[in-house]
């Protein structure tokens, strides 16, 4: 009898969890539809932008387009200059953000003391500089790079430094995730094979940790070559008609070329900028492309 009181009251229980609330079922299929519905919507209008995007561009690509410098004539403006500042960018960022990143990051997860309030302060610090809006850079990068203690001027070193602080704080958010990705197990056995702690990290947790930095590395760089109000504030130019030589050289970039052509009241110019914009995301899905594959291609299941 103590057996079967037992089976019945197990099954009562089993009965009891496994019994949903009336009407859960209905809540959960409304809130999914909902949610298939708002994530339609905006895939709906981005399809549509890009479309357009593509349609009123399409026409204005053309090798003389890539080849070509501004001009106040529509048929003959291209964006070699604008490109190749956007590279001079996109080698200064990379310079910057890859090496304060990465070791900023090791300090923090390898040698920081948790318990000491500086490093917690600059952990804080580190996750709201991520969300501060990118203008505020600009506003930073025009106090001390363009005008304050370095007095760079208008130089295309001033725009990348400036971009640098831009998404220096999620390239060191992505590198600890990075690192943290790691199993312990090979920083344990690393320190109990006699190994100290710089060569433990050197040649054990940095080299299984690439991956990960250097898709956060490149997606950092899409973002940074994306930005326009930080380059305005820091004075780069709408027109440029050469390239950048050096890094005292004024420059322009992709984003601040569509921003000029949009700003046109000739309708020739606003094809132009739809062809800029085509330029860009090829350049961004290139470089996201990368990203992801490389984090598929080297990335360990642990």
């Amino acid at each position: 009898m103590t057996t079967a009181r037992a089976n019945g009251a197990v099954g009562l229980e089993a009965d009891v969890i496994g019994k949903a609330p009336a009407g859960s079922h209905a809540r959960d299929r409304a809130f999914k539809a909902l949610l298939i519905s708002l994530t339609s919507v905006g895939l709906v209008v981005l399809a549509v932008l890009v479309v357009t995007t593509f349609v009123d561009g399409a026409p204005s690509l053309s090798v003389s387009f890539l080849t070509s410098f501004p001009s106040a004539f529509p048929a003959k403006a291209g964006i070699e200059s604008a490109i190749t500042g956007t590279l001079w960018l996109m080698v200064i960022v990379g310079a910057v953000i890859i090496p304060l990143g990465i070791a900023t990051a090791l300090y923090l997860e390898e040698y920081a003391n948790a318990d000491r309030w500086w490093n917690r302060v600059i952990e804080v610090n580190i996750q709201n500089l991520a969300a501060v809006p990118s203008i505020v850079y600009g506003i930073l990068g025009l106090a001390y790079f363009v005008r304050g203690p370095l007095s760079l001027g208008r130089t295309v070193l001033a725009g990348g430094l400036t971009l640098s602080l831009v998404v220096l704080p999620v390239v060191i958010i992505t590198t600890r995730e990075a690192i943290r990705a790691v199993p312990p197990s090979i920083k344990e056995g690393a320190l109990a094979l006699g190994s100290t702690r710089w060569q433990a990290v050197w040649r054990q947790i940095l080299p299984a940790s690439i991956p990960g930095i250097a898709t956060g590395v490149i997606l950092s760089v899409s973002r940074a070559i994306g930005e326009t109000a930080p380059l305005i504030l820091v004075g780069a130019a709408t027109f440029v008609a050469f390239n950048p030589t050096g890094l005292d050289s004024p420059f322009t970039a992709l984003p601040l070329q569509i921003f000029s052509w949009t700003s046109q009241p000739n309708e020739d110019f606003k094809a132009l900028a739809a062809a800029a914009i085509i330029v860009l995301l090829v350049i961004l899905a290139i470089l996201n492309g990368v990203a992801i594959w490389l984090r598929n291609r080297y990335q360990r299941k642990w």
